[in-house]
């Protein structure tokens, strides 16, 4: 599949799979972003992105970003196949754990993306879908 990617700083290498069996592309932050300790920051990833209507952006950070004391805010992030003007840049919202501002450098890859395939779906709203419970969530066991 191709799609159209758009980088708002050409001086930062263009995303790319960095081994055979890479499921994403890394992305790189476009500047020096500093955050306070204990607050969230928003991390500019120096890309808008086209993909098939019947398709969807994942954004996740990597996994070596916890490395700086900083998790994602909010799990990952999804990206709508009409969030693809000239100035939607994909961003990461960050928080930072540590105890001292963490500065993420531009250039420093921080996040990852990959195009997802979807069909939409009809909801229909029953009284009851008939099956038998499992018990929760967790329900079966940890080993």
């Amino acid at each position: 599949m191709k799609i159209k990617i758009k980088r708002f700083d050409k001086s930062i290498p263009l995303p790319e799979y960095k081994t055979k069996g890479a499921a994403c592309v890394d992305l790189y932050a476009r500047e020096d972003v500093t955050i306070p300790p204990g607050e969230l920051g928003y991390i500019p990833l120096n890309v808008a992105v086209e993909v098939p209507e019947t398709c969807w952006v994942l954004l996740a950070a990597r996994s070596s970003t916890h490395k700086l004391g900083l998790i994602p805010a909010n799990g990952i992030g999804i990206g709508d196949s009409d969030f693809n003007g000239d100035n939607d840049e994909y961003k990461l919202i960050v928080y930072n754990v540590k105890k001292d501002p963490v500065t993420v450098e531009k250039g420093t890859r921080v996040a990852q993306i990959s195009v997802v395939n979807y069909e939409k779906v009809e909801l229909e709203e029953v009284d009851s879908l008939g099956n038998a419970d499992r018990g929760g969530i967790g329900s079966t066991g940890s080993k």
